[in-house]
């Protein structure tokens, strides 16, 4: 099914080509277009993240190299920088976040569990957020402080299959606590959340939404403790207690109940206080269940290095952000091309694989799939042996 085609193609083949044609016609993307059409754009887009492209010059000089292949490869009769320019300028940038949401759904269905040993049957999120620093003189928009500009990026993190289930993406001067009122919460999902997020009246919010959080307690805490837990020391566990705020605004913005542990971690050699308003997991679990929060970390650091969000193809607030989902759409299109193809590869090796193939024309599956080169029989040629003395 596959013979004939690049090693792009068969892999673009993985998106959904009908939710992109509505996503076209719904916010007319392709008004007024000739022939570089919002799927043209996309396949640009994809093509310069999965290549690794450090600009939008260096992309197009990629790109015009490969000339006759333009029309095979999605891209259309032509590409020029102009073009390309415009329409990450111009075209709603909407269409590419929707995509990205669609793409996020079917990767976290299709997605394994992995390396999470809690028996927690809900929906487990980590919640941070991470700066792109920008120059303030090009784009002018993001001001953050006085020399210097940029964004930021709010992901909800599903721990479970390491898929973000949100992206926010506003400029870095946004406060972190204010992107916790645009989230939607699970009745019943946990919520990972740093000490940089305790807000009260928003922690309350969860509760109020029969979901649960964990997070680390400030220094300033004023606690009233009420009574106390058995603590298992052998666990880590120092104390767990039951309480109520202290303080007359904490007490209106928290009025029920909170659990306040104090764990020993002998890998680092710290003591750590935890609270979270869930009573029915024990403390070492919510230790661990904090611990889980890294992985949201690993995910800014995985897409910072390897995908293309901190040099940007374009100035305008809708060319960075039609940018920063293209790198979403890469991210969750290799977790699915991974199930569908049953590929056991991290995506680091997918997307080193894919960088230096993209016009190759064996079949994706057999170039993504772990070979075997036991038997390969120049291995045996006596010509190849060496004896070293």
């Amino acid at each position: 099914m596959n013979q004939g085609k690049y090693i792009f193609n068969q892999l673009t083949d993985f998106l959904p080509q009908r939710v992109l044609d509505r996503l076209v016609e719904k916010y007319d993307g392709n008004k007024y277009v000739k022939f570089f059409s919002c799927w043209n754009q996309l396949s640009c887009m994809l093509f310069g993240q999965l290549s690794g492209r450090e600009s939008l010059r260096d992309l197009m000089i990629g790109l015009e190299a490969h000339r006759s292949k333009f029309y095979h490869l999605g891209f259309g009769k032509n590409v020029s920088r102009s073009n390309l320019a415009k329409a990450n300028e111009k075209r709603n940038y909407r269409i590419f976040e929707e995509l990205a949401y669609h793409l996020i759904e079917e990767a976290r269905r299709v997605t394994a569990i992995k390396d999470f040993n809690l028996n927690i049957k809900s929906n487990v999120y980590a919640f941070d957020s991470s700066t792109i620093d920008l120059c303030l003189n090009v784009f002018w928009w993001a001001e953050f402080r006085k020399t210097k500009g940029g964004v930021k990026l709010h992901t909800l993190f599903d721990v479970k299959t390491s898929i973000p289930s949100c992206l926010l993406i506003t400029k870095a001067s946004v406060h972190d606590m204010n992107a916790l009122d645009l989230l939607t919460y699970e009745p019943g999902g946990y919520y990972i959340l740093d000490r940089g997020y305790t807000d009260y009246e928003r922690l309350y919010r969860i509760t109020r939404h029969s979901a649960y959080f964990v997070t680390r307690t400030k220094k300033n805490l004023r606690f009233k403790r009420m009574y106390s837990n058995n603590a298992d020391k052998s666990t880590g566990v120092l104390s767990d207690q039951i309480g109520k705020l202290e303080g007359f605004y904490s007490l209106q913005y928290y009025p029920d109940k909170l659990r306040k542990i104090k764990f020993y971690d002998e890998e680092t050699n710290r003591v750590f206080e935890f609270m979270t308003n869930n009573f029915d997991l024990k403390a070492h679990e919510i230790a661990l269940l904090y611990k889980y929060r890294w992985k949201v970390e690993l995910f800014f650091k995985w897409i910072k290095q390897h995908l293309k969000i901190k040099s940007f193809w374009g100035t305008t607030p809708n060319a960075v952000k039609i940018q920063i989902y293209s790198a979403i759409i890469v991210y969750c299109l290799v977790a699915i091309v991974a199930y569908k193809l049953k590929v056991d590869r991290s995506p680091y090796e997918i997307l080193q694989i894919l960088s230096i193939s993209l016009f190759d024309k064996t079949p994706l599956k057999e170039l993504l799939t772990n070979q075997d080169y036991q038997d390969v029989k120049e291995l045996n040629c006596i010509q190849l042996k060496i004896n070293y003395i």
